[in-house]
């Protein structure tokens, strides 16, 4: 008999498992749009654990009452699950995005990183075809943090992206401690290496900005900032992302965030061969 499914102390029914088709499985793992309350609370009782237990954000009270990392966008925002069907019955959240998609932010409060950065020049290359996706509150659990879990994740965005005819992915990622200085060498080399044209380029708002290009090139070793970025940015250059202008201190969540876009069309075959490739059932 299959038990509950539990999510950091958040438990759902196996009914509504049930009822929730997945996009893409592998082995014990599986990838699905939450479509239940109980899902999307599930997701953000993993956020709050991750973003508020392990990375030192603050959380509002309202958090902090429900132990659920929550805001006014889990509402209309999709939320992408990776489900770790486990060996004894008792699937549990293991990984979650939060995915706006342009359609439904116009309706809307707008984008979540509006707050943070002009979106002007995205916004009008974008009425040139394909809507805008933005991807926020990325985590995956801690013991799930390897190429299996990260590559479900890619599968089932690569297939969001093919079903909603999106043309640009973008977002926030984050460099863990809100001081800028102690990330000077990442900052500048994501500058002078991956920024956006112009006509992609998104700019911290003047309130927020933070330069990146803090130091010469040739003044720092290029490999090993390379190895000290996030594995979610690294992940993000290797599908082609391009970087926007100004870094913006969050100090809720304890972070140095950058701004990613990534044009669909860069997502290289390779790369959608292997985030698309066959299920194991």
């Amino acid at each position: 008999m299959i038990g509950s499914m539990v999510f950091a102390g958040t438990a759902v029914a196996p009914q509504i498992l049930n009822a929730s088709p997945h996009m893409h499985r592998a082995g014990q793992l599986d990838v699905r749009i939450a479509t239940s309350e109980e899902e999307i609370a599930a997701a953000q009782a993993l956020r709050y654990r991750i973003f508020h237990g392990e990375m030192g954000a603050k959380p509002t009270p309202r958090a902090a009452a429900v132990q659920r990392d929550i805001d006014e966008y889990d509402s209309i925002c999709d939320h992408l699950l990776v489900i770790d069907h486990g060996l004894d019955g008792r699937p549990h959240v293991v990984g979650t995005y939060r995915l706006l998609r342009q359609l439904v932010a116009v309706q809307h409060r707008g984008f979540y990183s509006a707050g943070e950065y002009d979106l002007a020049p995205l916004l009008a290359s974008s009425a040139s075809g394909g809507q805008l996706l933005e991807l926020g509150r990325s985590c995956v659990a801690a013991e799930h943090r390897n190429n299996a879990t990260i590559s479900l994740l890619w599968r089932g965005i690569a297939s969001y992206l093919a079903m909603h005819d999106i043309g640009y992915m973008f977002g926030c990622a984050s460099l863990p401690g809100a001081n800028p200085a102690l990330h000077a060498a990442e900052l500048s080399w994501l500058y002078q290496h991956h920024l956006a044209p112009p006509e992609l380029r998104a700019r911290a708002l003047d309130q927020h900005y933070v330069p990146m290009n803090r130091l010469a090139p040739g003044s720092f070793d290029p490999k090993a900032t390379q190895r000290a970025l996030p594995p979610l940015i690294k992940g993000y250059l290797r599908v082609g992302a391009m970087i926007g202008d100004g870094a913006f201190v969050d100090s809720q969540f304890n972070t140095v965030d950058v701004f990613v876009v990534m044009p669909v069309e860069r997502i290289t075959r390779r790369y959608l061969d292997r985030f698309t490739a066959n299920d194991t059932d």
